[in-house]
């Protein structure tokens, strides 16, 4: 799957470009709306993107429990050295590897919460001027179909095509809301 892009200043035409994508067989966990304007994206009720997305959160914690992870061997390994005999030896170098670990991790995540995600970097400064991001995830053969059906949109400009979201991520999103709206 692929990440494809267009730019627009036009909400009117964004709304109308995701109802035409719905109608064509799309899934709503395939469209996205970035933008700058949340109160009016969801106004329209236009599917936009996670909070979790515009912040480099799981990127940066993964990082930290990377770095978490060599601290933590360098602790055991400088543990070797005092040649601990019996588990009670062992426990204390255990336990600050298991704290740095999970530390490094947290900080890690504080740090993601703070930085931008690599993809809304990508369009900072396209948001910045007013503009919203439509982000579509499609195979490579409903890439046809996706060009015929944005051809028809004009005030929609291709701004490239970028990695998509992983396929099992999509359809548990699928199968979440389908789930809160079966539920009471």
């Amino acid at each position: 799957m692929k990440r494809f892009y267009y730019v627009s200043n036009d909400l009117n035409d964004l709304e109308k470009a995701e109802l035409d994508l719905v109608s064509a067989g799309y899934d709503r966990e395939q469209v996205h709306v970035l933008s700058q304007q949340d109160a009016e994206i969801e106004k329209r009720h236009l599917h936009e993107v996670s909070p979790f997305a515009r912040v480099d959160l799981i990127h940066s914690a993964m990082m930290g429990a990377a770095i978490g992870a060599v601290l933590a061997v360098v602790v055991l390994l400088v543990a070797t050295a005092f040649k601990p005999v019996t588990a009670v030896d062992w426990l204390p170098f255990a336990i600050l590897a298991v704290v740095l670990f999970l530390f490094s991790t947290w900080e890690g995540g504080f740090y993601g919460i703070q930085v931008h995600s690599a993809e809304y970097q990508r369009f900072a400064d396209v948001l910045n001027s007013g503009y919203h991001v439509l982000m579509i995830d499609a195979d490579t053969r409903e890439r046809w179909s996706l060009q015929r059906i944005m051809a028809y949109h004009s005030s929609l400009t291709d701004a490239g095509e970028g990695r998509a979201r992983p396929e099992w991520l999509i359809s548990s999103e699928r199968n979440f809301h389908a789930f809160v709206k079966a539920m009471p």
